[in-house]
């Protein structure tokens, strides 16, 4: 009966996060989800709206909210309580439908969720967890059974949507190219005045969060990166208090100067470490979702190699973080965070981005000439301060709404 009245405090806790979970809004990968697999995870940089999504799911598609459970692992309860045996308890009872947040902060995750897997045929989970995850290969691997999805911030697409300025379709970035002087065009007849309203999202949003902490979004922000410093990263990665150390003084040496083509051994010898400890620790920070590293070539996940050019991953980071915010890095954050959720985007011999190994692009500000990229097949300029653009130049604004 014990072990009843502590599973009563964790209904109890879904009960009233369920009561509170807004379905005005879905992000957009909701649709794409197959929520009905056995086993779908879905990973983000936290605060991205991972947990309110999966909880929108329940209140949806459960008409008796009991019929589903949610719990976080980083709840107390598992402290002194096996997950294994709450996930017998909860079948034996009939449960059928079990939606886990945060699974990283539970040791070997994986090895049981496979057990779990094979051992109940008829339960499904989903899950949540950090960005940072890999799945890893071996007694525990996931990768046969398991529906993966990756989930970004907001877009400046959503961000309208989320605001309740306007609703905008999904654009495909060769329909963009072709089409954007028309697509601004009806854009405006909707938004008068876009430019405001990109700049409030380059300031705070990215992050859904910013709606309940609006004016201590940046301070809420900047708790957000020390938990993923100080309590996600050694979950993951199981490193030393002097690796989280470095890490977190790594991220705001960058911050005061991203981007920047960095001097990688400088950058080593200011953190007191050596080149593999130092990529390890970029490779790190990028998967956590709080820089971006700009390569001349695909990524290895076997072979881990210098970047070309750091960026912190978006620009509500550069505010809340570097005390410096020019306004050329935050433009090309901007179109490398965007556009990098749903192109391959590379460091190029001429200008500033090689997406999809075919386009390239010079970002800047009204002004901009195609000097540097002039005669280039296929290249464009995204520019901001322009709400409607001409030929092969395009208002930067217009490349947030790809996803």
């Amino acid at each position: 009966m014990e072990q009843v009245t502590e599973i009563e405090d964790l209904l109890l806790n879904y009960h009233l996060r369920l009561q509170s979970t807004p379905l005005d809004f879905h992000r957009y990968i909701y649709d794409s989800i197959d929520w009905t697999d056995r086993l779908v995870g879905i990973k983000g940089p936290k605060g991205v709206g991972k947990t309110t999504m999966m909880l929108q799911y329940i209140r949806s598609h459960f008409a008796n909210p009991d019929d589903a459970l949610y719990v976080s692992l980083d709840n107390l309860w598992f402290q002194s309580h096996s997950l294994q045996d709450f996930v017998k308890y909860y079948y034996i009872h009939g449960g059928r439908h079990l939606f886990l947040d945060e699974v990283h902060y539970y040791p070997q995750w994986q090895t049981l969720f496979k057990n779990i897997y094979d051992t109940y045929p008829d339960l499904q989970i989903v899950y949540t967890g950090s960005s940072m995850l890999r799945l890893k290969s071996g007694e525990g691997d996931l990768s046969r059974r398991l529906l993966d999805y990756t989930m970004a911030g907001l877009s400046f697409r959503e961000y309208l949507e989320y605001e309740g300025v306007a609703s905008l379709p999904v654009m495909k970035l060769d329909e963009l190219l072709r089409h954007h002087v028309s697509v601004a065009m009806d854009t405006k007849a909707k938004i008068p005045s876009i430019q405001p309203l990109f700049e409030q999202y380059l300031h705070h949003g990215y992050y859904p969060f910013y709606k309940v902490a609006r004016t201590g979004f940046e301070s809420r922000l900047q708790r957000v990166v020390n938990q993923v410093l100080e309590v996600d990263y050694p979950a993951i990665d199981e490193v030393t208090v002097s690796t989280i150390r470095k890490a977190k003084r790594m991220l705001m040496v960058l911050a005061e100067h991203v981007p920047q083509m960095p001097k990688m051994n400088a950058l080593y010898a200011q953190l007191e470490t050596d080149r593999v400890q130092g990529l390890k620790m970029l490779d790190a920070l990028e998967r956590a979702g709080l820089l971006a590293l700009l390569t001349d070539k695909v990524k290895s996940l076997k072979m881990l190699s210098r970047p070309e050019k750091i960026f912190l991953n978006n620009t509500n980071l550069i505010y809340a973080l570097g005390s410096k915010t020019n306004i050329g890095t935050i433009r090309e954050t901007f179109f490398f965070n965007q556009v990098g959720q749903v192109c391959d985007v590379h460091y190029p011999a001429k200008g500033d981005f090689l997406v999809d190994n075919r386009y390239l692009f010079e970002v800047g500000g009204s002004g901009k000439t195609f000097e540097q990229i002039k005669d280039i097949e296929n290249s464009f300029l995204a520019v901001d301060e322009t709400e409607i653009g001409s030929r092969n130049r395009i208002p930067l604004w217009m490349f947030g709404l790809l996803y």
